[in-house]
């Protein structure tokens, strides 16, 4: 398994394919032991590095991802299947904006188009049990959202600020309160009030 973590990370840095960082794996990891979190969904599975470390905690643990990226897709499907985590992860290939689902989750993790998170959060915050969360990862999108003498584009720009706007939207959002962590690139634990 940690071998194939590793050829994953390698992979990842090769292709220019964000993954989590380290240190944001194993905030997640710890919030998941310690609240016993057994159904996950996640938003943007990229080639479902997230979804296989989330998965490989327990064995009661059962994750949902999306992903719209076919080819970011069938290496995510190649790494479960590495993994042997087929069982514990289902995998869609589909856009997050338009993927459906009844179910109930302790945990939705959003890690996909970031200028998306505000329709993301309002779409699915109904797939939440009344005690879950949803975790936002890159709130910091690599220091620009707290530096904004690093942004050398106007995309990046624009994008960042969507990202804050995202921020503000939890920030003073009536329905959820949101604790922000400076752990990774970012992060943010809502919880119903």
């Amino acid at each position: 398994m940690e071998n194939t973590i590793k050829q994953m990370e390698q992979y990842a840095k090769k292709n220019n394919i964000p993954i989590m960082e380290h240190e944001g794996i194993e905030f997640l990891a710890t919030y998941i032991k310690n609240h016993e979190v057994k159904t996950i969904l996640e938003l943007g599975s990229a080639i479902g590095y997230s979804a296989i470390q989330m998965a490989r905690i327990n064995k009661d643990i059962h994750v949902v991802t999306v992903e719209r990226d076919e080819k970011r897709y069938q290496e995510a499907l190649k790494n479960l299947k590495t993994t042997k985590l087929e069982e514990q992860v289902d995998i869609y290939l589909a856009d997050a904006l338009t993927f459906s689902t009844d179910q109930k989750y302790d945990l939705i993790f959003i890690d996909a188009a970031k200028a998306q998170y505000i329709k993301f959060f309002e779409r699915y915050k109904k797939n939440l049990k009344d005690d879950g969360v949803i975790i936002s990862d890159n709130l910091k999108f690599h220091g620009m959202v707290d530096t904004q003498e690093r942004i050398k584009n106007r995309n990046t720009r624009q994008l960042v600020n969507k990202i804050k706007k995202y921020i503000y939207f939890l920030e003073d959002n009536d329905e959820f309160s949101t604790s922000f962590y400076d752990i990774g690139d970012g992060i943010a634990i809502s919880k119903r009030k």
